[in-house]
């Protein structure tokens, strides 16, 4: 059966507005063409895919800043210390972290060492 390319962009674009979409499997399940036959009117780097990618990205961004006002604005002690991961600097992290683990971990033998300082040692033992 023959599809038409345009109404099924068009109703691409719909669905993923619609129903606020953030994969492009997603498009693929609300539309009446098989996944092979997307791919085919719509390869990965074409206008067409890229402009879908946006609308499917907007929509991601558009869930992250609305979660991330409900954790800032919650109570819950767990929601609050996520958004602190999220937005904290390297030094906040380590501040933060119980056992940091630095991003140039030492090799020994074939096996990781994990740098630990004193003071969070320390810190840890007053607890």
């Amino acid at each position: 059966m023959a599809y038409d390319k345009k109404k099924i962009y068009e109703q691409a674009k719909e669905v993923i507005v619609k129903h606020k979409l953030f994969f492009i499997e997603d498009i693929v399940a609300f539309l009446p063409i098989a996944k092979k036959t997307f791919y085919e009117y719509f390869p990965i780097e074409s206008n067409e895919c890229n402009e879908l990618k946006e609308l499917l990205n907007l929509n991601k961004t558009e869930l992250k800043v609305s979660m991330r006002s409900k954790w800032f604005k919650s109570n819950a002690p767990a929601l609050q210390m996520a958004l602190m991961k999220l937005i904290a600097s390297p030094e906040e992290l380590k501040r933060l972290s119980m056992t940091y683990t630095d991003n140039e971990t030492k090799m020994s033998g074939g096996l990781n060492i994990n740098v630990v300082n004193k003071e969070d040692i320390d810190n840890i033992n007053k607890i």
